[in-house]
């Protein structure tokens, strides 16, 4: 078993994250990331075109439960909000039919696209456990990254501290 496997078995075995609660990392630079990618939807969520917005990417997978939890949390936050849009990143080896499949027991309500989990968009590379969110501010700059289970409550207060 390769190395990627062994790492996602031991995600699955802690609980998908390296953390009990939501990790803050450090305050970002000026970054501001690309992300255009297919959803399974059809159309193709564009990062730049959310410009003005704030911008959820959420890292997740099918057999992650506590990705599974946040999930409604995540949508509630997003369709609360005008300024808010929310992609999800299925970080698993796992075909079109069988994600469409799942999400027909368990529905997002928010795009969804499946990434390759050997060359994962080159701005949010392989996380380092799941759930993996990033919050990117309206400008399109990195504001916070989260590694574990996040809340809307927490991005709500991540956006609060962000703004002037």
């Amino acid at each position: 078993m390769n190395r990627m496997f062994q790492a996602l078995g031991l995600f699955a075995l802690l609980g998908c994250s390296l953390a009990a609660a939501p990790a803050l990392a450090q305050d970002e630079d000026n970054e501001v990331p690309e992300l255009r990618v297919a959803t399974l939807d059809g159309p193709v969520f564009d990062l730049s075109a959310k410009r003005g917005q704030w911008v959820v990417v959420n890292y997740w997978a099918t057999w992650c439960s506590p990705c599974l939890k946040e999930m409604p949390d995540l949508r509630a936050f997003a369709e609360s909000r005008d300024d808010v849009a929310l992609i999800g990143l299925a970080y698993e080896d796992i075909s079109a039919e069988e994600m469409r499949a799942f999400l027909r027991e368990h529905p997002a309500g928010y795009p969804i696209a499946i990434v390759d989990v050997y060359n994962p968009p080159a701005d949010f590379p392989a996380p380092r456990g799941l759930p993996m969110t990033w919050l990117i501010a309206p400008e399109g700059q990195v504001a916070k990254r989260f590694l574990g289970p996040v809340t809307g409550r927490d991005l709500a207060q991540a956006i609060s501290a962000a703004l002037p």
